[in-house]
């Protein structure tokens, strides 16, 4: 399996975040990514392409509004010119009774209005990361689609599917998985389907589909009642319109365990198999690890090793994996490659 790696997402290196109220040690760090890598080297599992091709600005902005990419590109270096020191935070949102129908002149204010949190800080980086994270995505679907390869893994951070058509949050600001699933229907496809695994689920990707059936989004993670990110994700989300019975969600306590789990990734399975997608997108967050510092799962390398598997016996025709969360950074390499490797045994 080829991996494609986004070797500028460095560039987004915040120091700190807010975290239930209190400034805290940033968890999505330059690190995750460089253990990562390195444990894809030394699984030996392929050949690491380490520039991705540049596909421009265009597949970005067939999922995101072209006012909330602009605002992301020059974010930072508007908020240093207002004498803004370190990384940006939004501070004040449009919610309900609010418009957020005309974008105001404020930086402050246009900050809430393209933001979902206080989580996650804009970085003189930022933008640069998330670009060629995307165009990283963008390579790894050229390759799941081509001739020589049936799977590709996509290596990248910030990740992106809390990111919606314009507002960023959960340390996310392009929708990476959101971008590579519309490429690949402007591709010819017709039935593209993502399967977020990662902890939390992936509410800018179900929002961006949840009214079309060409795309199924399909999740499991933690009860939304009690984890992040809390206002979406409930299990009676089924899509809209022309979308109902396209989107699924498989909500579980904190704490739930292994075989709880895996009944539910079996649920969600078995609905993607009557979809028959020509394409599945697995939205990898290994912050499903036990030791996770921010969530409340119990995986190990060994169920990694079975869900890589279980993915596998699922038969898509192409597959692509593009990384999500994992906050146990010195392991999150060893779990991203547990799931590879059970992938590559079948």
């Amino acid at each position: 399996m080829k991996t494609v790696y986004n070797e500028r997402h460095a560039l987004h290196a915040a120091t700190h975040e807010f975290f239930r109220g209190r400034l805290v040690p940033a968890f999505e760090v330059p690190a995750r990514a460089d253990y990562v890598l390195k444990a894809v080297q030394a699984a030996a599992l392929g050949e690491i392409l380490m520039t991705p091709v540049d596909h421009g600005l265009a597949p970005l902005e067939r999922v995101h509004a072209p006012a909330y990419l602009r605002f992301v590109q020059g974010a930072h270096a508007e908020w240093q010119a207002l004498g803004g020191e370190g990384d940006a935070f939004p501070a004040v949102w449009p919610v309900r009774s609010l418009r957020s129908d005309l974008e105001p002149q404020s930086f402050a204010a246009r900050m809430g209005l393209y933001s979902m949190d206080s989580g996650t800080p804009l970085t003189a980086g930022s933008w640069e990361a998330a670009y060629w994270g995307a165009q990283a995505s963008l390579t790894g679907l050229d390759i799941a689609l081509g001739e020589e390869e049936r799977a590709a893994y996509v290596l990248t951070r910030p990740p992106g599917h809390h990111a919606g058509a314009d507002f960023f949050g959960g340390y996310c600001f392009i929708n990476n998985a959101a971008v590579a699933a519309q490429a690949a229907r402007d591709a010819g496809l017709a039935r593209v389907a993502i399967l977020d695994v990662d902890y939390h689920h992936g509410n800018g990707t179900q929002a961006i589909f949840y009214e079309r059936a060409d795309v199924f989004y399909a999740s499991l993670h933690g009860d939304p009642r009690t984890e992040y990110p809390f206002f979406l994700g409930h299990a009676d989300e089924r899509g809209a319109g022309t979308g109902l019975r396209f989107n699924a969600n498989e909500p579980l306590p904190a704490g739930s365990s292994n075989e709880a789990w895996f009944a539910a990734l079996d649920r969600l399975l078995a609905q993607l198999q009557a979809y028959a997608p020509e394409l599945l997108i697995v939205s990898l967050g290994v912050d499903t690890y036990g030791g996770d510092p921010i969530s409340h799962f119990k995986l190990d390398r060994p169920e990694f090793v079975e869900m890589g598997a279980r993915l596998a016996a699922f038969g898509a025709p192409r597959t692509l994996f593009l990384q999500e969360g994992g906050y146990a950074t010195e392991a999150i390499g060893h779990n991203v490659v547990a799931v590879l490797r059970g992938f590559e045994s079948r």
